[in-house]
């Protein structure tokens, strides 16, 4: 691991994997639940972890680099389903990259089960893995300006869900109408980082339905106490 400061009252800790990134923050978040780690916002990414709001960064910097790294968390038992309808404008050009007709985009990704390995970008935005490296594709050569809410989009490793309209370049596949962040449940953010998520193919008569059901079992989840797992927003 490398510790880095961040301006006065931060620490970035480097780490080589993903799966390592997860084991790291599990482990911060177990040790402040404890009271042996200052109280601070402790935000995973990619291959680093942030510790942000710390009174003496410097003495944290010195235990943090002779921290021996856990071992990777178990998966999550619980499995988010996600009803999708894949009628996004990529579908083909990802189609085309894959070297497969549009349906078999689908099902390929519809039977892929994904984990959340990240939290970035927006409020519930989750940065999802599980597809082989050979299904990675590129961002879009120009982003658009607007991305409808729902898009379920794909680039480089990750698949993602954009839980509102914004700018962004990834491939568009799909659409759901699951709310991804709402700032009535608790946690807001439906994916957090170590959750199993599965994409629920559906046709458009059939989506209201599907979202119903999701957005209840979502709500189920909301009435439970918050997890270590949470992202942060």
């Amino acid at each position: 691991m490398r510790v880095l400061p961040v301006g006065e009252n931060a620490l970035l800790v480097e780490v080589s994997s993903g799966d390592e990134a997860q084991a790291l923050h599990a482990e911060l978040l177990r040790r402040r639940a404890e009271g042996s780690l200052p109280a601070g916002e402790i935000v995973p990414a990619a291959r680093t972890v942030l510790l942000d709001g710390l009174s003496e960064p410097a003495g944290l910097a010195a235990e943090l680099a002779a921290l021996e790294l856990p071992p990777v968390p178990p998966r999550a038992t619980e499995t988010v389903e996600v009803p999708v309808r894949y009628d996004g404008p990529d579908l083909a050009d990802v189609a085309a990259q894959w070297g497969v007709p549009a349906r078999e985009v689908a099902r390929i990704h519809a039977d892929t089960e994904f984990r959340v390995e990240f939290c970035g970008f927006a409020p519930g935005f989750a940065y999802l893995t599980g597809l082989p490296s050979r299904y990675d594709v590129p961002r879009r050569p120009t982003p658009r300006t607007a991305v409808p809410a729902g898009s379920v989009a794909l680039a480089g490793p990750y698949t993602g869900v954009y839980p509102r309209s914004s700018p962004g370049g990834w491939q568009l596949i799909g659409t759901t109408g699951l709310a991804l962040w709402d700032h009535a449940r608790v946690p807001a953010a439906l994916l957090s980082p170590g959750t199993r998520v599965r994409f629920v193919p559906v046709t458009a008569t059939a989506t209201a339905t599907a979202t119903a059901t999701a957005t209840a079992t979502a709500t189920e989840r909301a009435t439970e106490p918050a997890t270590a797992t949470e992202p942060a927003g």
